[in-house]
């Protein structure tokens, strides 16, 4: 009965969190990245750079679990946000634990799901979300180490720190962003155990713990593109070059500006991020850091560090819809502010209680007094870290119903109109000549629901796989011989139409569908 009684404030904000987000949560299909990870976990495939293997295979084994909610589309999109409420539980217990107050771990759970950013990655199937699982479940397994050390066996602090490499090489297969914590997780054991240098062969111990993790995990890349090949499979990881192609995000680099060039630009779209996400909580960063300073130091070498590599990072960076990349900034504020919070709760706790009724702050402690009433001491306690907590609440629910239509995208099922719109008209055994945001829903109407296996989809990955050369040339290399249509972006159709004879038959802009009649007289 304790345990259940004990776990009740975990379910009840897994309850809230799901039950916020659901009536926003998409129903289908989708174009870009979210198309491709609809297609790629339920079938256990390989995904694009770096190919986030935790997520495939987490993705694949929930997506079965899941098989009762519906169509594999949306089992991947309800994973989201089953990663956020998972994320918003184990914020509250972080928060508790660098804090002692329930209420104010609760508040920044929530606060936290509620974020925007978290919202909206909470609605799509993205990796993101377990990202941000993993940051906080990595930061919460670190804390405890640290608070609890003195009290445990050395071999059962030493699991600890190996569980929590064993968190950062899941974490790391996942998305690598989390290689940027590596740095501030390296000094916070340090500063927590000096001694830790001391013992080399622990450490080592801990790097291949999370190098092994790592590599056990990427292993299904080569495994599911060789010898147990998935029906979509990007690039060529069974290859030595084409996994590292992969693993390393080759295609990426030279995305990556100077993070130090330009810092007052950067300190400037920082600020009006975190005024996007939190508000006028921003206003309570800077004292909530020097707070977290004073009260746990360690943690705030931790977060700091990891923050302001994640944010130069961030802001460096120009390939990708960039604003995923905060979620983790924004679980560290929302750990600072619930430490604010809790400091409230602190002061209003330890406040003493003169004989003639006054009250005096815990300044008083200073001089001679007596113990305040137990009773007294928690019901100020318990209040104070309530009404703590609703006030980190209150931006986030004055803003609810802006924040749900941002999020919502219930009736995002422009991908599958597309698909019943498209797929009808094309004949036989067609090549279709695609590109990204077109492909990946394709692909999951191929891959995942068994339609229209006969048609060719050609995108640009698959002209690199299979050196096909470039769009002109795949056109060149089928026509006459199976029917051929191309869907491209506006700037890559005048070189084709000048070459030859197309004809629009379907959709329009970015995902309008030409059929190629021949080649034009001089076209080339």
């Amino acid at each position: 009965m304790d345990a259940a009684v004990r776990a009740l404030p975990a379910a009840a904000l897994v309850l809230i969190v799901v039950a916020n987000a659901w009536p926003g949560l998409m129903p289908d299909v989708g174009f870009w990245d979210t198309g491709e990870f609809q297609a790629v976990l339920p079938t256990l495939g390989t995904a694009h750079s770096p190919g986030y293997p935790t997520y495939v295979i987490l993705g694949f084994l929930g997506s079965i679990l899941l098989t009762p909610l519906g169509e594999p589309a949306f089992r991947v999109t309800v994973l989201s946000l089953l990663f956020v409420a998972v994320a918003a539980v184990a914020t509250m217990a972080l928060v508790r634990r660098l804090t002692g107050w329930l209420p104010v771990g609760f508040a920044a759970g929530l606060g936290l799901a509620v974020t925007p950013i978290v919202w909206l990655n909470a609605t799509r199937a993205d990796p993101h979300p377990l990202h941000l699982a993993f940051v906080v479940l990595l930061l919460l397994v670190l804390v405890g180490w640290q608070q609890d050390r003195d009290e445990l066996e050395s071999a059962a602090a030493d699991r600890r720190l190996l569980l929590a490499a064993a968190l950062f090489g899941l974490a790391a297969g996942n998305h690598s962003l989390t290689l940027l914590l590596a740095p501030a997780i390296a000094l916070f054991v340090a500063v927590v155990e000096p001694g830790i240098l001391r013992r080399p062969l622990f450490v080592a111990g801990c790097l291949a713990v999370a190098l092994g993790t790592l590599a056990l995990v990427y292993l299904e890349l080569p495994i599911r593109a060789g010898l147990w090949r998935a029906p979509l499979v990007y690039g060529r990881p069974d290859t030595w070059e084409g996994f590292w192609y992969i693993a390393l995000a080759q295609q990426f680099q030279g995305s990556l500006g100077d993070p130090l060039a330009d810092l007052p630009a950067k300190l400037e779209a920082i600020v009006e991020i975190a005024g996007q996400q939190l508000g006028w909580l921003t206003l309570l960063l800077p004292p909530a850091a020097l707070v977290v300073a004073r009260r746990a130091p360690a943690y705030a070498l931790l977060t700091g560090v990891a923050m302001v590599t994640t944010l130069l990072f961030n802001t460096s960076y120009s390939n990708a819809d960039i604003e995923r990349y905060y979620l983790g900034p924004a679980l560290m504020a929302w750990t600072w502010l619930g430490i604010l919070a809790g400091e409230v709760a602190n002061l209003a706790a330890t406040a003493v209680v003169d004989d003639d009724g006054r009250l005096r702050t815990w300044l008083a402690r200073l001089a001679p007094a007596a113990a305040p009433d137990p009773m007294r001491w928690e019901r100020a306690g318990v209040a104070a870290a309530v009404v703590a907590g609703a006030i980190l609440l209150a931006p986030g629910l004055a803003d609810l119903g802006p924040r749900a239509a941002a999020a919502d995208r219930s009736a995002d099922t422009a991908a599958r109109r597309w698909l019943d719109e498209v797929l009808p008209i094309l004949p036989q055994d067609a090549v279709l000549v695609s590109w990204w945001s077109t492909s990946t829903p394709l692909w999951y109407a191929q891959r995942v629901e068994a339609q229209r296996t006969d048609l060719f989809v050609v995108d640009d990955r698959t002209m690199l796989d299979q050196d096909l050369g470039r769009a002109p040339d795949v056109i060149e290399r089928f026509l006459g011989q199976r029917p051929v249509f191309v869907i491209r972006l506006d700037r890559d159709l005048p070189e084709l139409q000048a070459r030859f004879l197309m004809v629009p038959v379907a959709s329009g802009g970015s995902t309008g569908v030409w059929r190629v009649d021949g080649r034009l007289e001089g076209g080339g």
